[in-house]
């Protein structure tokens, strides 16, 4: 995963692709993390994901940019723990558990990768074509 991506897709649009619901109105985070279009989403900040229910429903849930290991006990760690290789996550403490148990779809329109320019970083956009 990047540092920073974008999402401009509608939460009612989500839902939809995904077959999904949508939480209660009244979800105060859901509504921070829903106000659409988002250009700039940062780890630890709410944003939407789909998730499975406990009866096999799918979500649209506003979770914080990150993971939090089972282990932490701060969750402020989770603003760190945005990285990780596909080669090596089932291996890693960190990403292990979380990968065979706790899963969840980061819908997004883009993302942003950068590049180091001599002492600078020139962030790109990467997204689908079509976008």
């Amino acid at each position: 995963m990047c540092g920073r991506y974008t999402l401009s897709s509608r939460a009612e649009d989500i839902a939809r692709a995904f077959e999904a619901e949508l939480p209660p109105a009244e979800a105060t985070d859901a509504a921070r993390a829903f106000a659409l279009p988002r250009y700039n989403v940062a780890p630890a900040q709410p944003a939407p994901v789909v998730r499975a229910t406990g009866d096999g429903r799918r979500l649209v849930a506003a979770h914080r940019f990150g993971l939090v290991p089972a282990w932490a006990d701060d969750p402020r760690v989770g603003a760190r723990m945005i990285n990780a290789r596909a080669e090596t996550a089932a291996e890693k403490p960190a990403f292990r558990a979380a990968l065979r148990q706790r899963r969840c779809i980061v819908p997004m329109t883009g993302f942003y990768e950068w590049q180091k320019r001599g002492s600078r970083k020139q962030p790109y956009f990467i997204t689908m074509q079509d976008d």
